[in-house]
């Protein structure tokens, strides 16, 4: 059973090497890449149930047991992300398919997509910090590709700033996982969590978490997200879904994993600095969403405005805040894939970028215009969707932790994501159509496909609470007691 834990990594993989000798055969393309999504969803829905049933899951590769060998982990929070980026990543598919362009997908579009799930899911099941740093430059090279994709000017240079931060902060990876391993000689998550607390977090390796916490916050856009806005406004509409959705999610992955597995001991430190750089984040994004003119613009403000109360959960650190970042990242990679989708679809209708310059909209597509608010009202967090269940187990984590700041800053920002999209809705959706009848651009049915599908996921997320709490307690349980994680790799005797 165990050995599922490597298809959704292995299996995009394949799939991209052979979708390249059917460079011609678009269709086929198309075919095979959603095929393959629909089986990393039935197959890591199966595990994550299994894991619910009968506990943590370890893969050891060639018989080689921790902390000596590479080594895959499958616990409740992995193999939820890892769902849930393939639900996403599904949907992005298909909108792709109307709207990506022929020409695109003869460059080995859809395989550069599968190589970049494939990073994302190997970053979230890796026992190992090493093959995390090697999951993300898979996940990484693949999103170089994707983000020049058009080869635009303003693309090209976006690409290269993206480029260049990125190549610097795998550099800082390198080198805190050289002192890193110096310090404690493993690799291995739940080893290094061992030797950390034998030996004590002493200044040396609580310097090591911070450089650590430099490297991660580059990838998740917390507070050093500088490249961010320009990044990610000029891809194709399918791929800038993407990386909302994802990218910025395997940096925060990394950094919850980070400090509540292998640097718990000094949360005065670095759940403070945390906590800052959380608030910091927040307040340039609510800045940034709330002053922007541009629909791209005002939808990236909002990915770094999620970036930062997710972090908000991990600065309070008990359990309730923990169980609200975890199912706020759900909602986020799905709601923000939602925002992107539907930014893109108005863009493609209009021509048009600039908020003043759109209106009308749902005169003449009423049901794009209420799947958009119905994305608008998750993000802000209104019962019964998807974001306020998140959004209140934070808030009941601060109150209890006595975190008021953080608590006060994280319902200030949903002030600024309800001002920034509702400005959107009532500008772009009412009043006087700007398209006449003989205009009127066709949706075509897969793109509107993918909103509703991304919009039926909100709304399970918010109604089948019920049905996804377990498997969040469960995810949270590991944050809180990283011993049932070490209980689970570790075997008795190789410690």
């Amino acid at each position: 059973m165990s050995n599922l834990l490597i298809a959704p990594m292995i299996i995009p993989i394949m799939t991209a090497i052979i979708l390249v000798f059917l460079r011609d055969n678009v269709r086929m393309q198309r075919v095979i890449s959603l095929i393959t999504m629909g089986v990393i969803i039935l197959i890591s829905g199966f595990l994550l149930v299994e894991v619910k049933n009968n506990g943590i899951m370890r893969l050891d590769f060639s018989g080689w047991l921790p902390p000596f060998g590479i080594l895959f982990v499958g616990d409740a929070f992995a193999l939820l992300l890892v769902l849930v980026a393939s639900i996403v990543t599904a949907a992005c598919l298909i909108y792709a398919f109307s709207t990506i362009g022929e020409a695109h997908e003869k460059m080995f579009f859809y395989s550069f997509v599968l190589l970049l799930v494939a990073g994302v899911n190997g970053s979230f099941l890796t026992g190992d910090i090493f093959n995390l740093f090697v999951c993300f430059e898979v996940m990484l090279l693949a999103s170089y590709v994707l983000v020049a994709l058009g080869g635009g000017k303003r693309q090209l240079r976006e690409s290269l700033k993206y480029v260049l931060i990125n190549v610097v902060a795998s550099w800082m990876f390198l080198v805190a996982l050289a002192y890193l391993y110096g310090a404690v000689g493993t690799l291995n998550m739940a080893h290094i969590s061992m030797r950390v607390a034998e030996a004590g977090q002493d200044p040396v390796l609580t310097t090591i978490s911070l450089v650590f916490l430099i490297v991660f916050s580059l990838k998740a856009g917390l507070l050093l997200f500088f490249w961010l806005p320009g990044s990610y406004s000029v891809p194709p509409t399918s791929v800038a879904a993407l990386f909302a959705a994802l990218l910025t999610k395997v940096g925060m992955y990394a950094l919850i994993r980070t400090f509540t597995l292998m640097f718990p001991n000094q949360p005065d430190i670095t759940h403070t600095i945390i906590g800052v750089m959380a608030v910091i984040t927040l307040l340039a994004g609510m800045a940034g969403a709330m002053g922007g003119r541009d629909v791209k613009t005002i939808a990236t403000y909002n990915v770094i405005i999620g970036v930062g109360f997710i972090m908000i959960g991990l600065a309070i650190g008990n359990e309730q805040a923990l169980m609200g970042a975890v199912y706020y990242l759900m909602h986020d990679m799905v709601a923000k894939a939602l925002l992107f989708l539907c930014i893109g679809m108005m863009v493609y209708l209009t021509g048009e970028t600039i908020v003043k310059n759109m209106s009308g909209l749902i005169r003449n597509y009423p049901l794009f215009g209420w799947l958009y608010f119905l994305g608008l009202c998750a993000l802000v967090g209104i019962p019964p969707l998807s974001g306020f269940i998140g959004k209140v187990l934070i808030g009941q984590g601060a109150i209890a932790g006595g975190d008021y700041i953080l608590l006060i800053v994280g319902f200030l920002s949903s002030i600024a994501v309800l001002y920034s999209l509702l400005r959107i809705f009532l500008a772009s959706f009412f009043g006087e159509t700007i398209i006449v009848m003989e205009d009127e651009v066709p949706i075509r049915k897969g793109m509107m496909g993918s909103l509703v599908l991304l919009a039926a996921c909100v709304i399970f997320l918010g109604l089948g609470a019920n049905y996804i709490m377990p498997f969040v307690e469960a995810a949270a349980a590991v944050l809180v007691d990283p011993s049932i994680y070490i209980d689970a790799v570790m075997p008795q005797g190789n410690e």
